[in-house]
């Protein structure tokens, strides 16, 4: 009986020096090894965020492109998020592959990673979305996949990380910045990728944009229109007022509203510029 009073301090002791030799590297290595090859995808999917605070450095940065063969979407679409943050030189490549997913989430995903970073690619991708199925002149995605893009259904979180991560509303004093006219859109259940891609190329000034926004502005999707207008608003340039004008009678109450808005601010700014060299002047 005795002995086994003696035993539990000894066992209690010699635990205690076992945790001391495992470091706290050790630890939260195990922790971060063990929460990727969990079974729970949510799991699995809170460590591919979280490697997003860790450095670039191996095996790190092999580990979270590693996430992007996992089985659940969501996981996926992390690693993509988690991708960018690191913005290590393999980023592009590596989400250049991930172009190529048979899933449009996270084909789609991609596509705005690599536009936030400013590579062709991506850019080229968003614009053939937002042609839809019409235009096949692009070959950066097949008719299949872009109709699956088509049909896509955007949330609103998905969406958001690319504007943080790359759009760069440049503001204009005397006029809004659209960000209630933008989330209005983006609160429709029914939005699309496409709708959402317009509203993501609001700030490209690549005339190629700005031919698939044009293009846009006649779609049979009234979301699609809406985010055109929106887009073609945010671009503060005058010239385009006369292609919001027929917009004014759209069938439509989210687009007339944009289109009228949007013809306002366009014709304000097109005052504020004719106004300012005689305000510049200086006085006597």
């Amino acid at each position: 009986m005795r002995s086994r009073f003696i035993v539990a301090p000894i066992l209690f002791l010699g635990i205690g020096f076992g945790q001391t030799v495992v470091s706290n590297h050790d630890l939260a290595r195990g922790f971060l090894e063990a929460a990727l090859k969990d079974k729970n995808p949510d799991n699995r999917k809170q460590a591919v965020e979280a490697l997003g605070l860790v450095s670039v450095r191996e095996p790190y940065l092999s580990e979270l492109e590693g996430m992007l063969d996992d089985k659940d979407v969501d996981v996926r679409l992390a690693t993509i998020t988690s991708l960018v943050d690191l913005k290590n030189k393999r980023t592009v490549a590596t989400l250049q592959k991930a172009l190529d997913s048979d899933v449009p989430e996270v084909s789609f995903a991609a596509a705005k990673a690599l536009w936030t970073l400013g590579d062709p690619r991506g850019r080229e991708t968003l614009i053939s979305v937002l042609y839809g199925d019409e235009k096949t002149s692009s070959g950066f995605i097949t008719k299949q996949k872009r109709q699956a893009l088509r049909m896509l259904h955007t949330p609103k979180t998905m969406f958001l990380f690319a504007i943080r991560s790359g759009a760069s509303f440049a503001p204009v004093p005397g006029v809004g910045a659209g960000i209630s006219s933008l989330q209005g859109i983006l609160s429709d259940p029914g939005v699309s990728g496409r709708a959402a891609t317009a509203l993501l190329l609001s700030t490209d000034r690549d005339p190629d944009v700005l031919h698939a926004l044009q293009d846009a502005l006649g779609d049979k999707d009234w979301s699609v229109r809406a985010a055109a207008v929106h887009a073609v608003a945010l671009r503060n340039d005058p010239a385009l007022e006369s292609t919001l004008a027929p917009l004014l009678d759209d069938k439509k109450e989210a687009v007339r509203v944009r289109a009228a808005a949007g013809y306002l601010r366009l014709e304000a700014i097109q005052s504020m510029r004719v106004r300012k060299p005689s305000d510049s002047k200086v006085k006597p």
